[in-house]
């Protein structure tokens, strides 16, 4: 679903009364590609980012959560619907990083942080990454969208070229990101299973409240030797307080991580956005 959230939008005034009231954090699990639903309407549709053509799904938030198209209701819904401006904003830094020499998906274990439709993930997906696993704060948002958009892209992709990743592995979690590293790191496994060469998220840091959670999450999950996080997101999110700056600051005052910026969106006339990159000292 499309264009008609406001919570993020540059006037100010918008985005408190969706913040009055709050919900406990959904349970937290791992979701098969064999849940996916198959009872919501789903619209598959182009997207073209740089030149590079990816599918994406757009289903209705009445009919997968009963809440309007302007509707986000923080602890119930996080807006996972919506193709976020950002999201392609981050696959176009991303494309330009490979281009440049400077990143390789190659072989690399990738997680995708409040995926909602997933295309950065699945940019990752295409371009020769091992294992891809995506996470968004709600289940539905991963059977009703997710999963469908990852599916259509790499069967495609598949069927387009002989030297497509056949051995891809892709998982799909829900839940807060307080808890959800309990099952993104099974109690079984030796503690490199668990961590991550790549870290994907756009739009993640809109709320204050929900930073130090996230950066927790970052810090358990990425790989100390040359794991890196790109993050895209807007400088400002008026309303509700949060931004790149102040996830930045936050990392910048832990100590243990570098951060750069590398690419700036602007047209002059609406909210700066942003995206970084973060990695270990």
């Amino acid at each position: 679903e499309e264009g008609a959230f406001r919570l993020f939008d540059d006037n100010p005034t918008v985005g408190s009364s969706c913040l009055e009231k709050t919900h406990p954090p959904p349970h937290c699990s791992e979701i098969s590609v064999s849940e996916v639903s198959r009872d919501v309407n789903y619209t598959l549709e182009p997207v073209d980012v740089g030149g590079l053509t990816l599918l994406k799904g757009r289903v209705n938030t009445r009919d997968v959560f009963a809440l309007s198209n302007s509707d986000l209701v923080p602890g119930k819904y996080e807006g996972g619907l919506k193709l976020w401006e950002c999201s392609l904003d981050l696959i176009a830094a991303l494309n330009s990083e490979i281009h440049e020499g400077i990143l390789s998906f190659t072989g690399k274990r990738v997680l995708e942080l409040g995926c909602g439709h997933g295309l950065p993930g699945i940019f990752a997906c295409l371009k020769g990454s091992a294992a891809v696993h995506f996470q968004d704060f709600n289940a539905e948002v991963l059977r009703c969208l997710t999963i469908r958009n990852v599916t259509h892209n790499v069967e495609t992709n598949s069927q387009r070229s002989a030297s497509s990743n056949r051995d891809l592995e892709t998982r799909f979690f829900s839940g807060d990101w307080g808890d959800i590293d309990r099952i993104l790191f099974p109690a079984n496994s030796n503690e490199s299973d668990g961590r991550y060469d790549i870290i994907l998220m756009s739009e993640t840091v809109y709320s204050i409240s929900s930073l130090p959670n996230l950066f927790k999450l970052i810090k358990k999950r990425l790989r100390k030797s040359g794991g890196v996080v790109y993050m895209a997101a807007k400088k400002y999110y008026f309303g509700v307080g949060g931004g790149t700056r102040q996830f930045i600051s936050m990392v910048e005052e832990d100590g243990d991580f570098c951060c750069s910026l590398i690419a700036e969106i602007t047209s002059g006339s609406s909210n700066i956005r942003e995206v970084w990159k973060v990695r270990h000292k």
